[in-house]
């Protein structure tokens, strides 16, 4: 398991705290190349369903954020390819994370 930096663990604390405060399947938080970090939570409406990660790389690119270096996926189920994704369209490096509900981080 690898160990998290500060700037790292603060994104696990910025998705825990997303998902809390909206009850959502997931939470997540993208930090862009610039230091700058994006929250969300998952978006599960009739008409629009979206991955907190998904929203949070969102977030990054429509405030123009030119890279990504690090994203954090954290929830009771985490397997989220469509998010990767989202994250390698911008940052193929950048290092993905995923934690379960406490924050613990798995594999």
């Amino acid at each position: 398991m690898p160990e998290l930096d500060a700037e790292d663990a603060k994104l696990v604390t910025l998705a825990r705290s997303a998902r809390a405060r909206t009850r959502a399947l997931q939470g997540a938080a993208v930090r862009d190349t610039d230091g700058r970090t994006y929250v969300a939570a998952t978006v599960d409406l009739p008409t629009l369903s979206l991955s907190a990660l998904q929203v949070a790389v969102a977030m990054a690119v429509s405030s123009g954020a030119l890279g990504l270096e690090a994203a954090v996926v954290l929830g009771d189920y985490t397997a989220d390819e469509a998010g990767i994704a989202a994250v390698r369209d911008v940052a193929p490096a950048a290092a993905v994370f995923h934690a379960d509900a406490t924050g613990a981080l798995v594999s």
